[in-house]
């Protein structure tokens, strides 16, 4: 295991150069009048985001704007790995223990993103005393991307699957000198923190997800009706909207060859799922601005991870059905925000988690991290207050 080393990206002029050419020459797609989003990615929104993408889109002042985060790499079972890393600020007049205090906290992120799901709220939870919050809340804040996704390598053989990161995740704490942690995480995140919570009891304090994932149910047990009614909710929605993730667990090469050789194509695959998983009632723009749709983007495009991202979901469909049955027993929180996907029952939760807490906050939606980071990290704080290890010292 090396040392952590900063790292910052720099995008050349020749790759923004090919970028802009690929875009200027998109060869477009027909589409049904009045199709709008009902048949997939609408044509006309991606032509005028595409053209803001290729003619007035600044990605030096984004990247500039990543960098002002504190990031590196480290190498990790033979893979090197980005993350993020912001030690808990320190209120003026307290001592230097405060911040060696904080509560570390790894947050992993899903897909379609990266640590870009994650940027808005890190300062609010290293420190919340900034941003109108009690100060003795702050956390230090790991947020690394998953093999295969954003600044972390592509894994060269079989790619990994949730157990395998988590397993990574637990290795990268340690480095950084972390013996006891919390862990959040939404999408694959979710599953990977719930993997954390798993197989490493002794080091994480408490896990809090935004989702439960697709619902399996153990063999040999009885649901209650409400939870048949959450398995059917999960069936329906496989049908009318997993088509993207039987492609990904099933055929991901296929369709990685057009998605990356196609900014577009990218563009088209990434953005549908930015609107119909958000809370934004079909408004995309109300919820992100075109400059943020299009950071998420480019770190596809410039690392060339849509396909090794894609791959992450060949190797769940794979984990053993019994791994799927384990119950969480390290005490488990779940935010359900009214624009994800799924809602589970407490039923639900109760059988999968030792839930001690659950809320249902107003707004956001499956990247709700990004869309209302106030609500999240007030999230966060709320959640795991009671398992701070020592309070903070005046």
């Amino acid at each position: 295991m090396t040392t952590p080393e900063p790292f910052t990206q720099t995008a050349t002029p020749a790759d923004l150069d090919d970028l802009r050419a690929r875009l200027r020459a998109t060869r477009w797609p027909d589409a049904p009048e009045d199709a709008g989003w009902s048949l997939g990615a609408d044509v006309g929104y991606l032509r005028e985001l595409v053209e803001y993408w290729a003619e007035e889109f600044d990605w030096p002042a984004q990247e500039a704007a990543l960098a002002r985060i504190p990031r590196f790499r480290v190498e990790l079972g033979g893979l090197g790995i980005h993350f993020a890393h912001v030690r808990a600020a320190q209120p003026t007049g307290a001592g230097p223990a405060y911040a060696r205090r904080a509560m570390p906290l790894i947050l992993s992120h899903g897909w379609p993103d990266s640590f870009w799901r994650y940027s808005k709220v890190i300062p609010l939870l290293a420190d919340p005393g900034a941003h109108g919050a009690d100060p003795a809340d702050a956390f230090d804040v790991v947020v690394p991307d998953m093999p295969g996704f954003g600044y972390s390598d592509r894994p060269v053989g079989s790619p990994l699957n949730s157990i395998d990161v988590a397993g990574l995740w637990a290795e990268l704490m340690d480095a950084l000198g972390y013996d006891h942690f919390g862990a959040a995480g939404g999408d694959i995140g979710s599953h990977v923190s719930r993997y954390l919570a798993l197989d490493f009891p002794e080091k994480v304090l408490a896990v809090h997800r935004t989702d439960a994932g697709i619902p399996v149910a153990p063999p040999g047990i009885e649901l209650t009706p409400r939870e048949q009614s959450f398995v059917g909710e999960a069936t329906a929605w496989n049908l009318s909207e997993g088509a993207y993730a039987a492609m990904h667990r099933t055929k991901p090469q296929t369709a990685a060859v057009g998605l990356t050789d196609s900014p577009v194509g990218l563009a088209a695959w990434i953005v549908e799922k930015l609107r119909s998983w958000s809370d934004c009632h079909g408004d995309l723009e109300s919820s992100y601005t075109k400059d943020e749709i299009l950071t998420l983007v480019t770190i596809y495009w410039l690392t060339g991870t849509i396909g090794s991202s894609m791959r992450m979901y060949n190797a769940n469909a794979a984990i053993p059905a019994a791994q799927l049955a384990r119950r969480v027993e390290v005490p488990s929180g779940f935010a359900l925000f009214p624009g994800d996907l799924l809602h589970p029952t407490r039923e639900w939760l109760d059988r999968t988690a030792n839930t001690v807490h659950v809320s249902e906050p107003p707004r956001g939606g499956h990247f709700a991290p990004f869309e209302e980071p106030e609500l999240y990290a007030q999230e966060l704080r709320d959640f795991f207050r009671p398992f701070r290890r020592t309070a903070p010292v005046e």
